[in-house]
């Protein structure tokens, strides 16, 4: 029989930069919650903006978890300078709490300086999503996130071995899933209607648009967001639009957005997770460059659109297109031919069950006895 751990005594930190990784992460926190464990968030970067809605208020509305609060940049500051000040602050953090466990997501600028503090306080990190693939300066953050971690809880197969590769033990990468997926797995909780209601879309007939930028491509990521959104006027269909995320470009995308007619299209800051959950089970098709059209959206069996190189080397499903955000006549088909078409569900990324497995590792007393010092594992460039 396993042996289990104490788990009052075991305090576990989750930190959140954006409403895209709190969605990831709020099943893992809730189902430690539930086990029994101490649960804190460290909310940082996007969530204290309120030009992208505030969203920290969606980490407190749960009730179920310890928050703590850091301003770590202005608008457009460049993310060297957010690493700094991220480093700074929950350097600053850690000295008041000491948790036994932190968990990191991804490949945000906010994972790498927490990881990096982590590992300098020899403080326990579990890296979640390790080993996947885009192309661009995010695929090096989660790559050092990698390298930094000293727990890897992947989505896939093909992620863990990539982990393997760049020297990690097997021993410390357990595959679970894409945690946003046991939400979508699951009813949301609201109905269509209600969300339609609360965010003012005004039509059942819509596509979703989130286009965010690409830090390589900054000098041109406003033309191309010009180009899609006169597709997307051309197509004369009705689309949810979500604002990007807070990289270098943004505001080339933002300043595109602003010119959008209110009669066709809706722009939203951000959502519950649960309402876009349910706004994305009923979408007619998802448009841009966010993960959730090569993850979510296949789950979900909804046709998606991935433009240009943010999600390069992604594994995709039989329902995702690919495109060029320049290429107006690949738009148009993909919407002539896509819109309301339903495909089969992809399980690539997980089947809904990630949150439990997340609990037994936390109960499991080998998890915590695995040792912090870490090393090269050579046997593992040969797996």
């Amino acid at each position: 029989m396993l042996q289990k751990v104490p788990v009052q005594s075991k305090d576990i930190l989750f930190v959140t930069g954006t409403r895209a990784d709190f969605g990831k992460l709020e099943p893992l926190a809730i189902e430690a919650c539930c086990a029994g464990f101490p649960v804190s968030f460290f909310v940082t970067g996007m969530h204290m903006m309120e030009k992208y809605g505030l969203t920290k208020t969606e980490v407190h509305r749960s009730g179920r978890f310890n928050v703590v609060e850091y301003i770590n940049q202005r608008s457009e500051d460049p993310q060297d300078l957010v690493l700094a000040k991220t480093i700074i602050g929950f350097s600053d953090f850690l000295q008041e709490m000491r948790p036994d466990l932190v968990v990191v997501h991804g490949d945000r600028v906010e994972a790498l300086a927490c990881a990096l503090v982590c590992s300098m306080n020899y403080i326990r990190c579990a890296h979640i999503e390790g080993g996947e693939v885009s192309g661009t300066i995010d695929e090096i953050f989660r790559h050092c996130n990698t390298k930094l971690s000293s727990m890897h809880l992947v989505s896939s197969d093909v992620a863990l071995e990539r982990v393997m590769r760049l020297g990690e033990p097997r021993s410390s990468v357990e595959v679970i899933g894409s945690p946003e997926l046991d939400i979508h797995a699951r009813p949301s909780g609201v109905s269509l209607d209600e969300v339609r209601e609360r965010y003012e879309v005004t039509s059942d007939d819509y596509g979703i648009c989130i286009f965010h930028p690409v830090t390589s491509e900054a000098d041109n990521i406003g033309a191309q967001a010009e180009a899609l959104f006169s597709s997307l006027m051309d197509s004369q269909r009705y689309f949810v639009v979500i604002l990007p995320n807070n990289d270098p470009g943004a505001s080339e995308i933002l300043h595109h957005i602003d010119r959008l007619p209110a009669a066709r299209f809706r722009v939203l800051p951000s959502m519950r997770f649960r309402y876009f959950s349910e706004l994305l089970k009923n979408a007619q098709v998802l448009i841009g460059n966010s993960s959730a059209g090569v993850r979510e959206a296949p789950y979900l069996g909804i046709a998606s659109l991935d433009l240009g190189t943010r999600q390069t080397k992604r594994t995709f499903a039989p329902s995702v297109s690919k495109a060029c955000a320049f290429d107006r006549a690949a738009i148009a088909d993909f919407i002539a031919h896509e819109w309301g078409k339903r495909h089969p569900c992809d399980n690539s990324f997980g089947t809904g069950t990630a949150s439990g497995k997340f609990r037994d590792l936390l109960l499991s007393a080998e998890f915590w006895s695995r040792p912090m010092q870490k090393y090269f594992a050579d046997e593992a460039v040969d797996a």
